[in-house]
């Protein structure tokens, strides 16, 4: 079978290396955003980038595949944004990737975006992209996952699209949730001792132990301390977010003393245990291996870099239950001897 797939909004690459472990091969990849660039180039050295716009990519430009991959921006549909939705151009790049899918007719396909597009105010949104799914040829899949659920050690939730091209026959099913859920302990207890601050103002540590194994410096804003920003070494993460300045407190600290609502403080006398998690301290807890390393000058891009991405695990979770249908299937066209209509086979 013919496993080539294309990534889309690849950012950092953490949907691409999650299908790349299940042993899909990235044959091709579109990220706009340049200052993510040396990344994706440094740890997919064998798959071309093409960095204009999707708007300006033809769908003669992208090769042939079996599969396509990506996560359109979610800015506008985030609950910690403006929730513009589909009103926001960035919104509407859900229709580039519905685009390229219809061009290309591949067997199946992937597109991830934020709980904030199950909104009551983006219902007609969401419903037009289901419809247009369909309307593509696919049979298609929707569910919202918590990432803590497929030996993710975070809280993160996330919708998943997943189609499968009508011609197979086949209707994706989400793997059931893992018995067995991570905690920080399991993720980062090795790193607690080795972190170091960046280098001011914020800039990349070269004398970090393991790669990008550097945190930010500087206050935290009033909307930061009003809430608790500590779990417990026996808890999950929580959500790793695109901002250094919104990164969790590392678990060696208590947890923030309330004082009021939406007022919290650090414990009394424990205030030297406060620092944020390392860029690499949200890489593990991404599920990114410590061998994927993040390309930048200021810590900031490093951490919007790991926040941005879907979790290497969870990638490859799906990744796998797909490699094991699209298996299945062919193996059973095989023994029955049907003909094959399928491109790419």
């Amino acid at each position: 079978m013919n496993k080539n797939i294309i990534g889309l909004f690849s950012g950092a690459g953490g949907l691409d290396k999650g299908f790349e472990q299940a042993g899909f091969n990235v044959i091709w990849a579109n990220e706009y955003d340049k200052s993510i660039e040396a990344t994706f180039r440094h740890n997919f050295p064998h798959t071309p980038l093409d960095t204009r716009s999707i708007r300006n990519v033809p769908a003669e430009a992208v090769p042939d595949c079996i599969g396509i991959i990506g996560g359109p921006p979610c800015q506008s549909w985030s609950e910690a944004g403006a929730l513009r939705g589909i009103e926001d151009p960035r919104g509407q790049l859900f229709y580039e990737f519905i685009r390229l899918l219809k061009a290309k007719k591949p067997l199946f396909f992937l597109a991830e975006n934020v709980a904030g597009m199950l909104a009551s105010r983006h219902s007609e949104a969401l419903e037009n992209i289901q419809t247009l799914l369909k309307e593509a040829g696919y049979t298609l899949s929707f569910e919202l996952l918590n990432a803590v659920d497929y030996g993710v050690p975070q809280d993160r939730k996330r919708v998943f699209f997943i189609g499968y091209r009508e011609d197979l026959g086949l209707k994706f099913e989400f793997p059931k949730p893992f018995k067995k859920k991570l905690t920080l302990t399991d993720a980062i207890a090795d790193l607690q001792k080795t972190a170091i601050p960046a280098k001011v103002p914020n800039n990349a540590n070269e004398a970090c132990f393991i790669g990008n194994h550097e945190y930010m410096t500087g206050g935290f804003s009033t909307i930061y301390m009003s809430r608790n920003r500590v779990r417990a070494w026996d808890e999950p993460s929580f959500t790793i977010q695109a901002g250094g300045r919104h990164a969790p407190i590392h678990p060696q600290a208590p947890k923030m003393t309330f004082i009021e609502q939406n007022v919290r403080i650090f414990a009394r006398g424990k205030e030297h245990l406060y620092r944020r998690l390392s860029v690499r301290e949200c890489a593990r807890i991404q599920t990114f291996p410590d061998d994927f390393l993040f390309k930048y000058q200021q810590v900031v891009d490093g951490y919007k870099m790991v926040g941005n991405a879907v979790p290497v695990q969870l990638a490859y979770v799906l990744a796998s239950k797909i490699m094991q249908d699209l298996t299945a299937y062919f193996e059973q066209q095989e023994t029955t001897s049907r003909p094959l209509q399928l491109a790419l086979v």
